[in-house]
């Protein structure tokens, strides 16, 4: 059920009694009407705008049809009033019996809420994605946490989704990591060591090397790279994906998907993507004007071969071959994409870190060129974390190997208060997480807020049944005993929770959710407290069993979205707090 939808439905067909009564002309489009909350509560339960849209395709003046449109509204039974503001703006306030049917089809309905959005279209969600030369850190942490929020909420939308995380295992940085590995395992070997040519020094690389020494004992000791460099790279490559596996359990999160991106080398896979656009007259033999500041390290000032990404909106054609015949890092990406796209999905996202912003046109007009724009990418940026603890922020340096791991953010604060509090700013936002704000138990801590809600309605169910009070049937309750004024708006804030799920699904914003579930906490926060002074709104009323119920069913309703939203987030409802 989404009430909203419901009512655009209504004004969507008063607009077309119009038309055939002749008060519209012929022809219009009604795509633009839109029915949402109005901006100020006090004006009503919803607004419409389609006055406001149709009065110059009409050429009438839209307070003319803002009244017309009022008075059919105003005639249907869900509608109490539909009063016209301003130049054309309507408002509309429904009948408690709507509201009454949204908290019955939420208490009986497991997929309230739900949509057919996606109608099933495949999508490729792709985040992570780190290098496996460590174990992830809090800067992986967003990511993760965001792409999978994402891909939970593209599922509850009707997606058929895949999660996708590609190991960057085909370049360099992996021999550095055979390296790395290979002098802890001199060391586990009783030699001391030196970490020179940036190789990793992390502590995290200890159990690896002496994995390696119980494995193949003194075979690579005293030998060169030609005897060991290629087995200790895939050693260590899986030893570094197991951790990285393990940290992603710690917080919820599981790929349906890991790819190698060693798996495109040597398999004619690079070259087929290539040539596709080849076939399509994108690529060329050229020289490239040199890029204005930093050089980037693929540019070279000499002929090679270049893609016409231009063609599809990139501000400079992109080399994917060097003068000697390499493949530059874009070939690679560009042939993984074209396996995705070879795989039928419908759309892609790639969930990317701030520091890949120079990446999101190049990929975009790789996939628009190999799909011949019939699949779409959305690529999402994530800024920045900044910890705080005890006043002082925390510093990180992977190379220095004193890096703030995802497992100890998990260890300090949990799974649940992590996952939330990285989605409580919009993705491309840059966020502060403060280790003692995010613990704290007040209304500015929003995961909390959140909680304590969805506990203080299991709270009221534990007191109820403890009285001997039958909640076996709350959807048969008689909701016209919970009819004030609070208890109203709090049925309202739930009625939006379909309807926010589409828009956050449209945009790929799942920090809509968490901030939607603040809101609804915060109705029924405010509910619970007029109860400290209005013995009235109290959930439950001695001697009047039918009324209890009737507001049990209202905030068991309010439960059971707050549940669904964190199901969303990855985050595990509390029925009480500690």
């Amino acid at each position: 059920m989404n009430l909203f939808a419901d009512i655009r439905a209504l004004v969507i067909d008063c607009l077309t009694e119009m038309t055939t009564d002749g008060l519209l002309p012929d022809g219009l489009s009604f795509d633009n009407v839109a029915v949402e909350p109005p901006r100020d509560a006090a004006h009503g339960d919803m607004a419409t705008n389609a006055a406001m849209v149709l009065a110059k395709p009409a050429k009438m003046k839209p307070r003319d049809i803002a009244d017309a449109l009022a008075s059919r509204l105003a005639a249907d039974a869900r509608v109490n009033s539909a009063d016209v503001a301003g130049p054309g703006f309507l408002n509309m306030r429904l009948d408690a019996g709507v509201w009454a049917s949204v908290v019955h089809n939420a208490l009986t309905n497991a997929d309230f809420g739900k949509s057919d959005l996606g109608q099933g279209k495949r999508m490729n969600v792709e985040y992570v994605s780190a290098n496996p030369t460590g174990p992830l850190h809090v800067g992986h942490t967003r990511g993760a946490v965001f792409g999978d929020a994402l891909a939970s909420l593209l599922a509850y939308a009707g997606y058929d989704v895949t999660r996708e995380y590609y190991i960057n295992d085909g370049g360099a940085q992996v021999d550095v990591l055979a390296r790395s590995v290979y002098l802890r395992y001199l060391e586990a070997h009783g030699q001391e060591v030196t970490f020179e040519d940036g190789t990793y020094p992390g502590d995290y690389l200890i159990k690896a090397g002496e994995d390696l020494k119980a494995k193949v004992g003194d075979a690579y000791l005293d030998k060169g790279e030609e005897v060991w460099l290629e087995e200790v790279r895939e050693f260590a490559t899986d030893a570094m994906m197991t951790m990285i596996r393990e940290d992603l359990a710690s917080i919820g999160v599981k790929m349906d998907v890991f790819y190698s991106e060693k798996s495109l080398y040597g398999t004619g896979r690079i070259e087929a993507a290539i040539k596709d656009l080849d076939d399509k007259g994108l690529i060329y033999r050229g020289t490239l004007e040199p890029p204005k500041g930093k050089l980037p390290e693929d540019w070279e000032a000499r002929e090679q071969t270049l893609f016409k990404s231009t063609d599809y909106g990139d501000d400079v054609d992109r080399p994917i071959q060097k003068s000697d015949g390499a493949w530059t890092y874009f070939a690679p990406d560009i042939a993984y994409h074209f396996d995705k796209v070879s795989r039928d999905f419908d759309a892609l996202i790639d969930v990317f870190g701030a520091d890949h912003g120079g990446y999101v046109k190049r990929m975009k007009a790789a996939v628009a060129a190999l799909s011949g724009d019939s699949v779409p990418l959305d690529i999402k940026l994530t800024q920045l974390v900044k910890l705080y603890k005890n006043g002082e922020p925390f510093k990180m340096s992977k190379r220095a190997g004193t890096f703030i791991m995802l497992r100890d953010l998990v260890d300090e604060v949990g799974s649940d208060v992590t996952r939330f509090h990285m989605l409580t700013r919009k993705n491309d936002a840059p966020l502060d997480f403060d280790f003692d704000k995010v613990t704290e138990q007040s209304k500015d801590n929003p995961v909390f807020y959140v909680q304590y809600a969805h506990a203080r309605v299991h709270s009221v169910l534990r007191k109820a049944s403890e009285a001997g009070m039958d909640l076996s049937d709350l959807a048969g309750a008689d909701l016209s005993l919970a009819t004030h004024e609070a208890e109203l708006a709090l049925a309202a804030k739930m009625a939006e929770w379909p309807r926010l799920v589409e828009i956050a699904a449209k945009g790929h914003e799942p920090h809509r959710v968490a901030f939607y579930l603040y809101d609804l906490a915060s109705e029924l926060h405010a509910l619970w407290n007029r109860g400290n002074d209005d013995v009235s709104l109290r959930f439950i009323q001695e001697d009047n069993v039918a009324a209890s119920q009737a507001k049990i069913a209202l905030i068991k309703a309010v439960s059971v979205v707050i549940s669904h939203g964190l199901s969303i987030l990855g985050v595990t409802p509390a029925e009480e707090m500690r």
